[in-house]
């Protein structure tokens, strides 16, 4: 009796073996499918990748040129020439109208005379040498070389054999031309700024302290001064400076006026006014302050917009 318990036993006990040794073959099947389904994404996931990047890199390779429809940058052969063509056409009528627009504008304007000019209607006023402050050694030529040259290269074109072919002029009259195609010139012999010419005195006075200044006025085209215009300088000081114009009394004779531009009147100079300060060696080593104004006519003088309307300013400083 006692045997078949024990047997019993044993045998459920071997069942019990049994179930649990399933249940782990159970356990470690579905590791390994586990484990076989992750393989199987991670190469998916992989393949899925490459793929991708195939496609990109035809994608753009179809893109610049796609060989099954024969497409170039996303257009056939036929859409690029049909762009081209409206182009073409655009672009080519635009620069017909700017080429018919500025056709048309330069038909109205003249080569002679600015369309607009009243903005430049008072001249301003200009001297030579071209500096706001001349500062020199009387006793050293080369450091006043400079400004000698400058004069003598302004005056070139003034000089009595040049000015022999130009016109005589009526002194004190206007010289209008409006009805000839080339316009004659009026004589303005160097000559006439006399020691102020560079003839007699090379240096212009400046290397006996006496400097002289040259004053010009602006062209204008078609300007015609009222009454008898004159350059008329002063400085700016307590006790009045000495000082010599030539043409005298600083005249700007009526007779140089108008001016008809560069293309109708190409031997025109403009009249010049020579002014030569006389310092005194009480004057040296001291800066002058020197102002030239335009007066006697109508032409501003006074503009405080303007500082170099009808006037100009300049110091001078002479060293010993």
């Amino acid at each position: 009796m006692s045997s078949v318990p024990q047997e019993e036993k044993q045998e459920e006990k071997q069942e019990k073996q049994e179930v649990k040794e399933e249940k782990q073959e159970e356990k470690e099947e579905k590791q390994e499918e586990k484990q076989e389904e992750k393989q199987e994404e991670k190469e998916e996931k992989q393949e899925e990748k490459q793929e991708e990047k195939q496609e990109e890199k035809e994608s753009w390779t179809d893109f610049i040129y796609n060989r099954r429809t024969g497409e170039f940058m996303g257009r056939t052969a036929t859409s690029w020439g049909l762009v081209l063509l409206f182009y073409l056409l655009f672009y080519g009528f635009l620069a017909g109208m700017f080429t018919l627009t500025m056709w048309v504008m330069l038909k109205t304007l003249d080569e002679n005379v600015p369309r607009y000019q009243d903005r430049v209607s008072n001249p301003g006023l200009v001297i030579r040498p071209h500096a706001a402050e001349i500062s020199f050694n009387r006793s050293d030529p080369a450091n006043y070389d400079p400004y000698v040259q400058q004069m003598h290269q302004l005056l070139q074109r003034y000089n009595d054999s040049l000015q022999e072919s130009n016109e005589l002029c009526l002194v004190g009259v206007y010289t209008e031309q409006d009805n000839h195609t080339h316009k004659r010139a009026c004589q303005f012999k160097r000559s006439t700024l006399r020691q102020c010419s560079g003839l007699p005195d090379a240096s212009f006075g400046y290397a006996q302290g006496t400097p002289c200044i040259l004053v010009k006025m602006n062209r204008v085209v078609g300007l015609k001064p009222q009454g008898d215009p004159y350059i008329s300088c002063t400085a700016k000081r307590d006790r009045p400076l000495q000082m010599l114009y030539f043409p005298p009394e600083g005249r700007l004779d009526r007779m140089y006026f108008p001016y008809y531009g560069k293309n109708a009147h190409p031997d025109y100079v403009q009249p010049l006014v020579a002014v030569q300060l006389l310092l005194t060696k009480e004057d040296y080593n001291v800066e002058q302050t020197v102002e030239c104004k335009l007066e006697g006519s109508h032409l501003r003088n006074d503009d405080d917009r303007d500082k170099n309307m009808g006037r100009v300013t300049f110091r001078v400083k002479v060293l010993e």
